[in-house]
């Protein structure tokens, strides 16, 4: 990875599982948290977390960037490497494609839950 890529984490939850959806994005020492994303699982609420970080992204303008999430199947799913089951996660999926056909393939990496910034500034909001 190039060092001035901006990193931009991703992370996304539901409390139960499945149950009410909320999601985080930081980039730029920024921490972008919301809820009201509906009921769905953990799976929908990680897929919702990944399109918003897309969208930060492109409301930044920032051309070189890599998503980084701690969901090996959404990580996974998004780079093209396992199939998405289920109509909900297809939606998912070409919700992402639509938003990122303009620039190309994104870079999507993975990482331990511990390092995903998202990930713990969303536990730190409970």
């Amino acid at each position: 990875m190039r060092p001035h890529r901006l990193k931009i984490y991703f992370d996304g939850g539901c409390r139960p599982n499945p149950g009410a959806i909320e999601i985080a994005v930081v980039a730029r020492g920024h921490t972008y948290i919301s809820r009201g994303h509906g009921y769905g699982t953990s799976s929908d609420a990680e897929w919702l977390a990944l399109i918003q970080a897309v969208r930060i992204a492109l409301s930044l303008e920032e051309p070189d960037f890599v998503l980084i999430g701690d969901s090996a199947t959404v990580v996974n799913q998004a780079n093209g490497l396992w199939k998405c089951r289920g109509a909900d996660l297809q939606g998912h999926l070409q919700v992402f494609r639509d938003l990122t056909r303009s620039i190309g393939k994104v870079p999507i990496r993975h990482v331990k839950r511990s390092q995903n910034l998202a990930g713990i500034a969303l536990a730190r909001a409970h």
